[in-house]
């Protein structure tokens, strides 16, 4: 599947891992066939960075900036997500509360 808004990616510079980021969005660049990526860095403090880049740099082929080889990674769970807990009803011999699954919950 492609890289898209949302994913995770681990950007590999001078072909080492070097951060985690989270693509916050993708738009059109001036220059037809690129992108502005804008990635929101998962270091302490949080960055953001904004990359201008083709199509297939977005997926994972190989680029350079200033002659220095970098890469996006695609972070795929290692898991499929938790499925959601159906709410149990109170019943008479427990104490406390219903029990509500966080996925059913309002923000």
């Amino acid at each position: 599947m492609p890289t898209t808004i949302n994913d995770l990616v681990l950007a590999h510079i001078d072909n080492k891992p070097a951060f985690y980021a989270r693509i916050e969005d993708i738009s059109p660049d001036v220059k037809p066939g690129w992108w502005k990526v804008k990635l929101l860095v998962l270091t302490v403090p949080l960055q953001v960075y904004t990359w201008i880049l083709d199509e297939s740099q977005v997926n994972g082929a190989p680029f350079t900036m200033g002659q220095t080889p970098i890469m996006l990674e695609k972070v795929e769970s290692p898991e499929p997500p938790p499925k959601p807990l159906a709410p149990v009803e109170k019943s008479p011999s427990r104490k406390g509360g219903t029990v509500v699954s966080l996925f059913d919950r309002k923000k």
